[in-house]
């Protein structure tokens, strides 16, 4: 097995929206705000090279929205999808997997693309399948009003009428044990309705992909939660345990949306858990 970091691009977000009722003087000391209040976020995939699979996790926002779109969320950088997987010597059309953790537009986009003639859509992965689960498709296809402006349709109904979607089965507690994909999978509803988080067993060590349970390091703390959360409450108890486990077994945090740390490890304080130390895929396994 072989995992590579996949940088399908930047962007902005609002800061408030980010930390939701955390006072910004709090929140600005890890991740500082510019004059528009805006705060950098990354759509940071993750590549994982096993035997004749490769299983690509998220795909960013993707390029087929609007400008007008993409100006509410302020591109930066020159990463894309495609130039990131072709650093590491692969295309698209290899990707075997497509694993989402769950299906708002910046996880997902990057999945369905504009067809040729551009009179409609397709899956961007030709030879892959898209892995979501049943509770989260439904609460995705019929979505709720809080809800509804981040799962975009187009970005979505493609997958089914391809017939390439697929389910994993639902676990009896959190943590669902040796998926389909080949690695555990801790499921939290605070967010949104089971979003998965991917727990990958490498070279002895545990690396977690943390989607949106823990967009970036400066999340840490347990009552900074998003504002985007649909049941902010939940959150606060499934971070706090999935945390815990983190510190307890020195789980490495691979952050999707952290501009600036990649992987992080976590320590218990008195504080609560804190940070540990940052790292990249190439300090900890090369």
């Amino acid at each position: 097995m072989n995992l590579y970091p996949i940088n399908a691009g930047n962007f902005k977000l609002d800061g408030g929206a980010m930390f939701g009722v955390v006072p910004k003087s709090l929140w600005t000391r890890t991740n500082p705000a510019d004059s528009n209040n805006m705060i950098d976020i990354a759509a940071r995939c993750l590549l994982i090279e096993d035997g004749n699979r490769l299983i690509l996790i998220d795909t960013g926002m993707g390029n087929k929205q609007s400008d007008k779109f993409f100006g509410y969320y302020y591109p930066w950088g020159d990463d894309t999808l495609d130039g990131s997987l072709k650093a590491h010597g692969f295309h698209r059309d290899d990707i075997t997997d497509v694993f989402l953790t769950h299906l708002h537009f910046d996880h997902c986009g990057g999945s369905i693309q504009w067809n040729k003639d551009k009179t409609g859509y397709e899956p961007a992965f030709k030879n892959a399948h898209f892995w979501t689960n049943k509770n989260h498709w439904q609460w995705a296809t019929q979505p709720n009003r809080r809800e509804k402006a981040s799962f975009l349709k187009e970005n979505i109904l493609p997958m089914e009428e391809s017939g390439h979607l697929k389910f994993t089965s639902l676990p009896e507690g959190d943590i669902l044990k040796a998926s389909e994909l080949g690695f555990d999978i801790f499921f939290a509803d605070g967010h949104t309705e089971k979003q998965m988080i991917p727990m990958i067993h490498y070279k002895g060590k545990t690396i977690c992909f943390m989607a949106d349970l823990l967009p970036t390091a400066g999340h840490l703390p347990l009552p900074f939660v998003m504002g985007y959360d649909t049941r902010p409450l939940l959150t606060l108890d499934e971070k706090e345990r999935f945390l815990n486990l983190a510190a307890d077994q020195n789980f490495y945090l691979y952050l999707e949306h952290d501009a600036h740390n990649e992987i992080i490890t976590v320590q218990h304080t008195e504080k609560g858990v804190r940070l540990k130390n940052t790292y990249t895929i190439n300090d900890i396994f090369n």
